[in-house]
This record gives C-alpha cells, sequence and structure tokens, in this order.
C-alpha cells in the first residue's frame, strides 16, 4: 500500500470512532493526559495493523478491544513500579457554564457539584465494578461488546453491574448526595 493510500485507509477505517475511543480513553484513565496518551498509543498500534484492520467488519469493537488491552497492559506496569507519579487531579467542570439549556451559574455549578460528587462516589468502586457501570450505563456499550472487549462473560458482566448499581446507591445515599432518607 502507498503512503497516501495507507493514510486514506486509516481514516477511513478509524475516524469514524474517534469520539467513542477518546470517551473510552476518557473513561478508563480518569485523567485528559492518560487518556490522550492511551489515545495516541491505541492509534500507533492500529496503523501497524492497518493491513489486518482493512479485513475486519467492525473496527470499532476490534479497536475498543484493542485499547482495553492497552489500558491493562499500562496499568499492570504501573503497578510494578517502585515510584508512582502525582495524579492530576479531579475532572474539569470546564464547558459546563454556558450550554444551550444552561439555566444559570447557580444551576451551574450545582450540577457541576453533583459532576464532583458522582466521580467520588465512583472512585469507592472496585475498579472492574467502575469499569463495568461506566462502559454500559455511560457509554452505551451493548453486554455483547463489554464482553468482546474485557473477555468477561455476560453473566458476569450482569452480576458486576447490579453490584456496581447497588453499591453506588449506598455511597450516595450514605453521603445525602442523590437520595433522601
Amino acid at each position: 500500500m502507498s503512503s497516501t493510500s495507507q493514510q486514506q485507509a486509516f481514516e477511513k477505517i478509524i475516524r469514524p470512532h474517534f469520539d467513542r475511543l477518546y470517551r473510552l480513553a476518557w473513561r478508563l484513565t480518569g485523567q485528559k493526559s492518560e487518556a490522550e496518551d492511551l489515545f495516541q498509543e491505541l492509534l500507533i498500534k492500529a496503523l501497524g495493523k492497518l493491513d489486518d484492520l482493512v479485513h475486519i467488519d467492525e473496527p470499532g469493537s476490534w479497536l475498543s478491544r484493542m485499547m482495553y488491552n492497552l489500558f491493562i497492559d499500562e496499568r499492570r506496569r504501573y503497578a510494578r513500579q517502585r515510584m508512582h507519579t502525582v495524579e492530576e487531579g479531579e475532572m474539569s467542570g470546564d464547558g459546563i457554564a454556558g450550554l444551550p439549556g444552561s439555566e444559570s451559574p447557580v444551576r451551574d455549578q450545582e450540577r457541576l457539584d453533583r459532576i464532583r460528587q458522582l466521580d467520588a462516589a465512583l472512585s469507592e468502586l472496585s475498579d472492574e465494578h467502575r469499569m463495568m457501570l461506566l462502559l454500559h450505563d455511560t457509554e452505551g456499550y451493548k453486554l455483547t461488546e463489554i464482553q468482546d472487549l474485557t473477555g468477561v462473560p455476560v453473566g458476569t458482566i450482569k452480576s458486576r453491574l447490579h453490584r456496581a448499581r447497588a453499591r453506588l446507591r449506598d455511597i450516595l445515599a450514605a453521603d445525602g448526595t442523590f437520595f433522601e432518607s
């Protein structure tokens, strides 16, 4: 394949999946810089596998699986390190104010506070539960897609989703975030 045709094939196959893949990277890592690094690493790997990618019926699922595997590999490398880097911080609320339907700065701040509370509650879940919840409920992946992505059987996914939702409900009820006693 020539360089130009390779670039065109890469654009045609991968570009339609950019938004979903970046959101997945964000959900997996929870930090902008790490999500960007993971996304970039995926693109580099995908370019190297372009000949295989051309023949795949559903490249989005294949790319998601590749990203998940890259994330797990990086997580394992990180766990083996003796010294850990300082994390960047919480998800920024930039962009909430001024959205269509934005009622007022006070309302926007309340919304941002709820997002932060939800993020804090999500961080209390185990990695497996948080991942299943974010993939299914936030990103809209189907159970079979999550199975393809993680290699976890659908029954286990359903169980983890149920337990994650119950635990999240308990956490949010305990601090009064969303539920009144």
